[in-house]
């Protein structure tokens, strides 16, 4: 198992760089007040969703080994209001310090860690479904903030993938490129 844990490991890290870079991409899009535009009284901004992201990956990724992944210090309802003075770049600061603890905590991790055990909310987990559980939260919130950045630069949008309409173009660009590698 050492080696399918490794590759665990190496793939998890992969995961998280692709959200955080997608992610990125959409954040480049946005204009000043996009961070704080809610598409209904319900809903989140884009810059609520990432301060709970933030506040998520500083409970659970500060002593990630040694304490429980829920911190008492945590006041996660307070994720979800914002300051009348946080701009773009305190937001951003956030996702940035959340991001420096999800790396910090997994990259000198090894194949043999992911058996060991680690709390969250009182509740065992080994390490591997820890890691699996933030990367499916994580998941969930990249899709929010790239939906929202989406609906609203609408027409202005740049695609993250494969544009509407150009999966075939794409493909058979992709199948020149690869009878051109094999010669």
């Amino acid at each position: 198992m050492p080696g399918t844990n490794s590759a665990f490991l190496t793939e998890a890290l992969r995961t998280f760089r692709g959200y955080k870079t997608r992610t990125e991409s959409a954040f480049s899009q946005l204009g000043p007040e996009d961070w704080f535009r809610l598409i209904d009284p319900e809903a989140n901004s884009i810059a609520i969703i990432v301060k709970h992201i933030a506040g998520n990956m500083r409970s659970r990724w500060t002593d990630f080994l040694t304490s429980d992944g829920e911190k008492s210090n945590r006041d996660r309802d307070s994720e979800f209001v914002l300051d009348s003075s946080t701009t773009p770049e305190q937001v951003l600061l956030w996702w940035n310090q959340g991001w420096n603890l999800v790396f910090a905590a997994i990259e000198p991790l090894t194949a043999a860690d992911l058996d060991r055990r680690v709390t969250i909310r009182g509740q065992q987990h080994t390490v591997l479904e820890a890691i699996s559980r933030q990367m499916t939260h994580y998941a969930e919130h990249v899709g929010q903030i790239i939906l929202l950045a989406k609906h609203f630069r609408g027409a202005e949008w740049k695609s993250l993938s494969i544009p509407k309409g150009q999966s075939a173009k794409l493909g058979v660009s992709a199948e020149l490129t690869n009878r051109a590698r094999r010669g």
